[in-house]
């Protein structure tokens, strides 16, 4: 779940991941009004290298606690990931982590704050 820390944490997240010391899209004017779900953003966030670095380290760690997850019964995880508006960067991580476990696993996605528009 995306989200944005200035509308505060999801309630139901098992696993929060801060993302607020990314790049931020929203001061290029042609990148503000746009989302991580949108290609001017993608290519912005994938010449990033601490975007990069940021993505396969959330991963990494997922990847080597879900599986002792679900055998402890979890029979769902919440990760909720935040930057200040919920609009770029934990939007388009949200999208990248879903699109990595997708295979693997049964994954629900959602923005918060888009789905309040």
């Amino acid at each position: 779940e995306s989200f944005a820390f200035k509308r505060g944490i999801p309630n139901d997240a098992d696993y929060v991941f801060d993302v607020r010391m990314l790049p931020n899209p929203h001061y290029d004017p042609a990148l503000k009004d746009l989302t991580g779900c949108d290609n001017a953003v993608i290519t912005f966030f994938q010449q990033e290298p601490e975007v990069a670095r940021m993505l396969g380290q959330i991963h990494a760690f997922l990847d080597s606690w879900l599986e002792a997850l679900a055998q402890n019964h979890r029979s769902y995880v919440t990760v909720a990931i935040g930057c200040t508006g919920g609009q770029h960067r934990s939007v388009y991580l949200v999208e990248q982590l879903t699109a990595l476990f997708s295979s693997k696993w049964n994954t629900l996605k959602r923005h918060r704050e888009m789905d309040a528009r």
